[in-house]
């Protein structure tokens, strides 16, 4: 992602922040139930008891305490280009155990190998770089030892976002089955939203 991609998206959440403070709304979302949906197609991806998780734009790391309500001995690391994000998630989740938030650009940083690699909303972004989405699947597959599994905006559906932007469901999965042999696509949960969840064959 180029600095003023970067930039642009900095300025979309600050903005957001002064407007809605910290609710779920300054992430970009329309709210919780938006964004507890997404969660719940997430948790059921995989199970995540003990795993290693790395949550790309992990935001306020609000998925970290999702999964902990769920599932025994989480090891969590968050990893957000947002300062004020990672400010707010190391202020909720400091003294836990298993825990690491880190602010970087997750499409430049180096990231460590994890069991499970979720992104949920990250791929969203308008940028210069019209495949990104795909760089940062392979990206993210790369550094994925078991299950990866993220949510898209779907380009049927979702259109007039000045920053955020659809993608078509039949290119994210050609790519996908070509990395991966068992890939899963969940729709239905919102009308604009889909899941695709890439496992790697066990043994």
């Amino acid at each position: 992602m180029n600095p003023i991609d970067r930039a642009t998206i900095l300025h979309y959440h600050r903005h957001r922040i002064a407007e809605f403070g910290s609710g779920t709304r300054a992430l970009g979302w329309r709210g919780e139930p938006s964004q507890h949906k997404r969660f719940e197609v997430i948790a059921a991806a995989a199970d995540f008891s003990g795993a290693a998780v790395l949550d790309v734009g992990c935001g306020r790391g609000d998925l970290k305490a999702y999964l902990d309500e769920r599932f025994e001995g989480v090891r969590y690391l968050g990893v957000d280009q947002m300062p004020e994000f990672i400010a707010a998630a190391r202020d909720r989740y400091a003294q836990c155990p298993r825990t690491a938030l880190y602010c970087a650009d997750f499409s430049t940083a180096q990231l460590p190998m994890s069991d499970v690699v979720v992104a949920s909303g990250a791929l969203g972004y308008r940028c210069a770089e019209p495949d990104f989405h795909f760089h940062m699947i392979r990206r993210m597959w790369a550094v994925c030892a078991g299950v990866l599994v993220f949510n898209c905006l779907d380009a049927a559906s979702f259109v007039g976002h000045p920053l955020l932007v659809g993608r078509d469901v039949g290119e994210v999965l050609e790519l996908c089955r070509a990395l991966a042999g068992d890939v899963e696509l969940v729709r239905g949960y919102l009308e604009d939203d889909f899941t695709v969840v890439m496992r790697r064959a066990s043994g």
